[in-house]
């Protein structure tokens, strides 16, 4: 069982940058890959970054390509996700999961999830 808490949501510019956290519980966090998704109003939960266990790989939508960069530390139980140049449609609720398959896109294949927070992007 894992659970996990996400934070660092608010309300910011287009273009500024945002820094989400998801903490970890539990002590086999680093055995599992970890993913970003996010949710828009009206709008099916998508998906945003992923990261393998040891950090060694890393996969993104296109869509934030080169704008957002995913990281984690194993020691702290922590995947973060690091949001550059913000643009008004990344406005959505952001959820961090965690599943034993890596390199998915799919929200299926995520096992355990937190309860999301917030990011809205005015232009």
């Amino acid at each position: 069982q894992v659970l996990l808490v996400e934070s660092g949501g608010g309300l910011v510019q287009a273009g500024d940058s945002l820094r989400l956290s998801c903490v970890a519980s539990g002590r086999t966090f680093s055995r599992y890959c970890m993913g970003w998704f996010r949710q828009a109003p009206g709008k099916e939960r998508e998906f945003v970054a992923g990261i393998s266990w040891s950090a060694s790989s890393t996969w993104y939508d296109d869509s934030v390509k080169g704008r957002f960069t995913i990281s984690r530390d194993n020691a702290k139980n922590t995947v973060s996700l690091h949001l550059n140049s913000l643009k008004p449609e990344d406005t959505a609720v952001y959820y961090c999961a965690a599943g034993s398959s890596c390199y998915e896109k799919r929200g299926d294949k995520y096992n355990y999830w937190g309860q999301g927070t917030q990011v809205t992007v005015s232009s």
